[in-house]
């Protein structure tokens, strides 16, 4: 019969379906790997004696300072990267509105008005902002087509309403009731 050694590394509670055995082709291996690593450990044969002879070569160029590093220049005064112009910043009208309609945040922000939500103020405002500027880029570049605002309907006041201020109750009951509805309908 053949050798098998038993490990208790599965099998340990005592469970006799869990044993595990292994070949002695395993344990072999096993063995000769480890030992391998033993025998490396510390330096090589004659270690000693090589480190020698690379300090003779050293030698030979003269004795080197540790102390001395790179012979680069190293600045003492560190400049500002140069900020651009305005000249050089400012965008064409083009650039300006192409980039608002690519600007994501205000796409989102958008998308949420539109969905019916109510924004805060300041997201508000920044939209506001937003689309006031698209507004006058589009006009300066002739892409906005002027809307036809219908006239609004003027009311006149009557009489009663000229007056700027009104001192009494007596005087405000009056008014009111000298109102004429007629005024007001469409």
């Amino acid at each position: 019969m053949s050798r098998h050694k038993k490990s208790r590394k599965a099998g340990s509670t005592g469970d006799v379906d869990l044993i595990v055995t292994r070949n002695r082709s395993e344990a072999d291996v096993e063995g000769r790997t480890r030992k391998k690593l033993k025998k490396r450990k510390g330096q090589k044969a004659g270690a000693r004696h090589s480190v020698a002879t690379e300090s003779k070569e050293n030698a030979g160029r003269g004795q080197r300072d540790p102390r001395i590093g790179s012979k680069k220049k190293i600045p003492l005064i560190i400049e500002a990267a140069p900020k651009p112009t305005k000249q050089q910043r400012k965008y064409t009208a083009e650039q300006e509105l192409e980039a608002l309609e690519n600007d994501a945040q205000l796409n989102v922000l958008l998308d949420r008005i539109e969905n019916g939500e109510s924004l805060g103020v300041g997201l508000q405002s920044y939209v506001d902002q937003k689309l006031d500027r698209v507004e006058v880029l589009m006009k300066q570049l002739g892409l906005l087509e002027p809307e036809e605002e219908e006239p609004e309907e003027v009311v006149v006041p009557s009489k009663a309403n000229k007056s700027k201020k009104a001192k009494t109750e007596d005087e405000l009951l009056a008014s009111f009731e000298d109102l004429d509805l007629s005024d007001f309908k469409d």
